[in-house]
């Protein structure tokens, strides 16, 4: 939304600066988002007069002219100038405008500098239309009224040093998008008053010659009203100066008195009109829904073919306009217009809207209508738009022709007066309380200690007590509040803040970022194909309204847009990555059918440097101990076993889910499937882990102190085990077994080193069997072992190995 600080001073009596205006304006939720003052950059150019223009003497289109100039200002010291110029209406005595060299001129975008042109001095130019931005005319040079002031800035002369503010209006706010309603804002923040302007009806003088009917099935909900009026013997010429100015100013191009007029009253009091050539119309004007394939060339030209459901605006010849959106070329006015009929209508938002994204148009009106106009303005703007034709072009206007009807909607909306301070924690006088909602419109009354407010026509958004106290917290502003401390118990501690799982999501978080992850944040909605692989179709949670049609259902695992974010970065070089999320995954559409999981991807080589040797691929085991060390982190259990039951995404044969207890995985890793890596075209190998945060267990002691520090000053014995078992046989059963011992107690860490297997080691050792090799470190804890304690030690190992897994010790 753009407007002029002159255009604001209209309907607002204030001494207040611009500067203040645009603090106050972001303030009160209209982000000011740029500030344009054409007079700083129209500085340098004044008014100035030719002495004489002489031909110049090697070039017949160009001439010389000698000019009279006031480096001071009117009434100051006079300077004589050369400059060289080639347009056709340089002559002895205009009055034009004047810019000397060092200048930048803003419509070509270059910088004057002196120079000579065909063996002529030129000390500065002579400006066009077009090199000063004012309009596209460039075929000569700006010709002033003789008695224009010599020396004076030219954009002060001409009206140009009105600066244009541009605001970022929010949907909720269809008020804003009239000068009048940022004018009552302001007011209402106490930085001037509102300048009353009444809209007087203008007096029909004959009936209205076009009649107007809204069918049966758009009449109420499509169209609640649509009004109009005749205004014959008109003359279309240019808009006045004033107005022509100010739409350039806010980026329109004037075109004509009657459409200006539309344009002007739309930005002004969020109006939107129309105006017709009456004499192009046949017969009377009849609003109904679209049955499909009618065809409409619009204003700019363009042919539009509707679809089922979108309103149109028809005569006895076909579809005429697109309701609520955009006028038809057939029947717009132009400089021959001499009857012009002209319409105000209220038309649904969602229609409206839905309308605008089918047929791709973006227009003034269908921005205002789709966000909501004031309702009981609609006859009003009308009104005004007639009188203005009858100033500007002079006519007779016709009596009003209506069909439907505005119904007033009075809501009444209870207030207690002190609810302000409880939600925003701030005092707000009642007194003041009541005066800023009278100023924006609202009717208060008070009585017992409540404030009963009917909100106006124009604000759509006010639904409830709590937009009330919004309402005067925006007005009163938020700036004014003042950090106090939360109150804190003086007879006990207070109270923990973070629920339990709070907390195990911070851990997870912290933990998984030390391993050398980075932390992606990615929305909690994913594609329908590739969340597909993660949920059964039937399982999915669609989203009614999606963002984006790549953001069409909630994300069922993290996944998805772990490798979506990891295909962006490889298409940008980054080809070794270890990315990771923290967050909820959705499994349906109810408050409890979600989960927290923490998981991590790494793609390619490790990201963190070894200082043992070169980086290696990333694999399963990276994944798995990534895992483990998240659990552990949380408190969880440290002896887990290994199942070879991931879930689909995962490598059948490379994967894997712990589990403290059976039947309840406490996470899942290995590498992700070919399949999903192709559809989210990630190149290479990728493995990953989940963890589900909230079936881990939760710590068995509730103490934060760290266990004592148990050393033993005996000397450890490491022995190395080889057993020869059927390939079926998983290192983490050997694991199991030996951990098993009953001198459990004094066996410290169990290491795998070793896998022989393949034709070799079936010939070895027969087919289906393989060899696996573990080192198990013995740390007594009573006294140093001696050797027949070693043997009993080793005897027990092999012994539960071979009950456990039918294998047998390699010799």
């Amino acid at each position: 939304m753009k407007f002029t600080l002159s255009w604001l001073k209209d309907h607002l009596d204030t001494e207040a600066g611009l500067d203040q205006i645009c603090e106050a304006l972001t303030d009160l939720g209209f982000e000011v988002e740029s500030v344009r003052d054409p007079a700083a950059s129209l500085k340098p150019f004044s008014v100035c007069r030719v002495i004489e223009a002489t031909p110049h003497p090697d070039a017949d289109r160009l001439r010389v002219c000698r000019l009279e100039t006031f480096p001071d200002g009117p009434g100051g010291r006079s300077r004589e100038v050369q400059v060289v110029c080639g347009a056709p209406n340089a002559k002895t005595g205009l009055v034009g405008v004047f810019a000397p060299a060092g200048t930048h001129i803003p419509g070509t975008g270059m910088d004057l500098k002196m120079g000579v042109i065909r063996g002529v001095e030129s000390h500065g130019m002579l400006c066009s239309e077009r090199e000063l931005m004012i309009s596209d005319e460039h075929d000569g040079i700006i010709e002033l009224p003789p008695d224009a002031p010599l020396g004076a800035r030219f954009a002060e002369y001409a009206g140009l040093d009105d600066p244009v503010v541009e605001i970022a209006i929010t949907p909720n706010r269809p008020d804003g998008l009239g000068v009048s309603g940022i004018a009552r804002d302001l007011a209402a923040r106490n930085l001037g008053r509102i300048i009353p302007a009444p809209v007087k009806p203008v007096e029909g003088h004959f009936p209205c010659p076009v009649p107007i009917r809204i069918d049966d099935d758009a009449k109420g909900i499509s169209c609640p009203a649509f009004f109009g009026r005749t205004i014959r013997n008109v003359r279309n010429g240019a808009s006045p100066e004033w107005m022509q100015n100010r739409l350039r100013a806010i980026g329109l191009r004037p075109i004509s008195a009657l459409v200006d007029i539309t344009n002007y009253v739309t930005y002004d009091r969020n109006r939107p009109l129309h105006a017709f050539d009456a004499d192009k119309v046949s017969g009377g004007l009849r609003i109904h829904i679209a049955v499909g394939g009618e065809r409409v060339v619009a204003i700019d030209g363009t042919e539009h073919r509707m679809e089922p459901g979108m309103i149109l605006i028809s005569d006895d010849n076909g579809p005429e306009s697109i309701a609520g959106i955009m006028g038809g070329l057939s029947t717009g006015c132009n400089s021959e217009t001499v009857n012009v009929f002209l319409e105000s209508a209220l038309w649904d938002p969602i229609t409206t809207a839905a309308t605008g994204r089918k047929l791709k148009i973006s227009s003034d009106a269908r921005y205002r209508f789709e966000r909501g106009v004031d309702p009981e303005f609609a006859r009003d703007g009308l009104e005004l738009a007639t009188r203005m034709i009858l100033d500007i072009c002079g006519g007779e206007a016709s009596k009003v022709e209506c069909d439907g009807e505005v119904v007033p909607e009075r809501r009444h909306i209870s207030l207690r007066t002190g609810r302000v301070e409880e939600l925003i924690g701030m005092k707000v006088d009642v007194p003041e309380q009541v005066r800023i909602l009278r100023e924006l419109g609202f009717t208060p009354v008070v009585a017992d200690g409540t404030i009963s407010a009917s909100p106006p026509p124009w604000r759509p958004d006010i639904g409830g007590e709590a937009d009330l106290v919004e309402e005067i917290a925006r007005v009163t502003s938020l700036s004014h509040l003042k950090g106090k401390p939360l109150p804190r118990p003086k007879e006990r501690v207070s109270d923990p803040i973070l629920t339990p799982i709070q907390k195990r999501e911070k851990k997870a978080r912290r933990t998984i970022a030390s391993l050398g992850y980075l932390e992606c944040v990615a929305y909690s909605f994913t594609d329908r194909a590739l969340a597909g692989m993660f949920a059964p179709e039937r399982g999915l949670v669609e989203i009614e309204n999606p963002i984006s049609s790549e953001l069409d259902v909630m994300r069922p695992n993290l996944l998805p847009n772990l490798l979506r974010a990891a295909a962006r970065n490889q298409a940008r070089g980054f080809g070794n990555l270890s990315l990771f999320e923290v967050g909820p995954v959705f499994f349906g559409a109810e408050p409890g059918n979600q989960a927290l999981h923490a998981t991590g991807l790494i793609v390619g080589e490790e990201t963190h440097r070894n200082p043992h040797g070169p980086a290696r691929g990333a694999d399963i085991y990276h994944a798995k101990a990534d895992a483990e060390a998240v659990i552990a982190a949380m408190g969880g259990p440290t002896n887990l076993k290994i199942e070879r039951n991931a879930p689909a995404w995962f490598h059948p044969g490379r994967s894997g889910t712990t589990h403290a207890r059976p039947g309840v995985p406490l996470a899942a890793f290995g590498e992700v499937h070919p399949k999903i890596l192709r559809s989210a075209n990630v190149r290479g190998r990728a493995v990953a882990f989940t963890v589900f945060l909230e079936a881990v267990p939760a710590r068995k002691s509730a103490s934060k102190a760290k266990p004592p520090l148990i050393t033993r000053p005996f000397q450890p014995v490491e022995r190395d085990f080889a057993f020869v078992v059927g390939t079926e046989v998983d290192a983490a059963d050997i694991v199991r077994a030996v951990r098993g011992s009953k001198f459990r107690k004094i066996i410290g860490d169990v290491e795998v080193f070793d896998e022989y297997l393949g034709s070799d080691a079936e010939r070895q050792f027969g087919k289906g069997c393989k060899s696996l090799a573990v080192g198990v470190c013995i740390q007594p804890d009573k006294s140093t072992l001696k050797d027949e304690e070693i043997e009993a030690i080793c005897s027990d190992i092999a012994g539960r190995v071979e009950a456990s897994t039918g294998g047998k010790m390699r010799t």
